[in-house]
């Protein structure tokens, strides 16, 4: 029933106040919040009792963790400062081998991975497979290599050195920081990012880094749609007797393969329709190299430069055979200032975000203080009546 059979008349320039409103005593106006307000109001604001509001538990849930992740500062930034700063990271971490290198290494990538992904799971990452395979290491690296003067005690395939067990530990730590921060990566460097840094120049190795940094996710996200299909039905991996299991294992992985070759199917067809190989095709981008990413390389750069003179002074050499030596300590004034230049570049991001994230919520907070809601998304009744006041004078 409308607004006009019952005698009312909607606000002016109420959009579809005709759905929203009622006649007196309709059992869509008695007892219900926000009645009078347009549909277009309702469905923006959410009032209790409206169907397009969600109160569940996961609504709940899903809404705080979207409001409290919000786009990441530092992978706003161009994919060239993206890519040339996980490229210094990556390769620094690889070749160095010392202690206090890869400690600030590890703390930069830890910070940055629990900003991008979440703090349990790269905290379960560490705990269950970092530490465990950090001890593994060390144990097995003096089996195997028996170089250096500090004996602790003697086995049948040779004596147990202190440098050994030392350098074993540093092995297994340079590998799995180097993990996270390649994990830091994969979320950064996404695949418009890769074909707009290497499409011109590259064009066949930047599409085939593209699809496989692509499809690897894909790859894990449609296995969970499959086995949580399977699960349905009461054929996931995990149930019945062994003989069950392998073989709902490897229904899993057939579903699992044939959407892989149907989905590289779909995209060849995909891009031979959008001219994939043509001459003088153009390629669309959004990235532009703007006055924070200048600032960026710049500090960057300066880090990146007290580093390199640091390190030309022997402050990042360690050696450990036959005795353990570490450059740089006791400390140095020249060994600071390289410590804090690579403290600057591996916490950079993380930094970058937090200062985002402190602009962010001092604009919010005036913007809630000068926030004033347009005539449309206002209570209609309270609007009639402030309009109606007497004016003073």
């Amino acid at each position: 029933m409308t607004t006009e059979k019952a005698g009312q008349s909607a606000p002016a320039g109420s959009v579809g106040a005709e759905h929203s409103t009622g006649p007196e005593g309709s059992p869509y106006m008695e007892g219900r919040p926000g009645a009078g307000r347009s549909f277009c109001a309702k469905r923006s604001m959410g009032t209790e009792g409206s169907p397009y509001t969600d109160h569940s538990p996961g609504a709940e849930r899903g809404a705080k963790k979207q409001k409290k992740r919000r786009a990441d500062a530092f992978s706003s930034c161009h994919p060239a400062v993206n890519f040339v700063y996980f490229l210094v990271v990556l390769l620094t971490t690889v070749l160095m081998t010392h202690p206090v290198l890869l400690g600030i290494s590890f703390a930069g990538a830890l910070c940055y991975a629990g900003r991008l992904r979440g703090w349990r799971p790269v905290l379960k990452f560490n705990i269950l497979y970092s530490i465990p395979a950090m001890i593994l290491v060390a144990l097995i690296n003096p089996l195997f290599n028996h170089y250096g003067v500090t004996f602790l005690f003697y086995l049948k395939t040779g004596p147990v050195t202190v440098e050994a067990i030392v350098y074993g530990v540093v092995l297994s730590s340079m590998l799995f920081i180097s993990i996270l921060w390649f994990s830091c990566c994969n979320v950064v460097m996404t695949t418009d990012k890769f074909v707009y840094l290497f499409g011109r120049v590259i064009p066949a190795l930047s599409l085939v880094l593209s699809m496989v940094f692509r499809f690897v996710p894909r790859f894990h996200a449609q296995a969970k749609i499959i086995r949580n299909g399977q699960k349905a039905v009461g054929r996931d991996a995990g149930s019945g007797n062994l003989i069950q299991r392998i073989r709902h294992s490897i229904t899993i992985l057939s579903v699992l393969i044939t959407w892989a070759l149907e989905n590289a199917i779909d995209t060849s067809d995909s891009m031979q329709s959008r001219g994939y190989g043509l001459h003088g095709r153009t390629a669309f981008s959004i990235f532009r190299f703007d006055v924070r990413d200048g600032m960026a390389c710049g500090v960057l750069g300066a880090s990146m430069a007290v580093f390199l003179l640091g390190a030309s002074q022997g402050v990042t050499t360690a050696v450990y055979n036959p005795y353990i030596s570490i450059g740089g300590w006791p400390l140095t004034p020249a060994g600071v200032l390289c410590f804090a230049a690579w403290a600057v570049i591996c916490f950079f991001p993380s930094v970058l975000g937090a200062v985002e994230d402190a602009r962010f919520a001092s604009l919010a907070r005036k913007a809630r203080l000068e926030r004033h809601l347009p005539w449309y998304l206002q209570d209609p009744v309270q609007h009639g009546k402030e309009s109606s006041a007497p004016t003073a004078g």
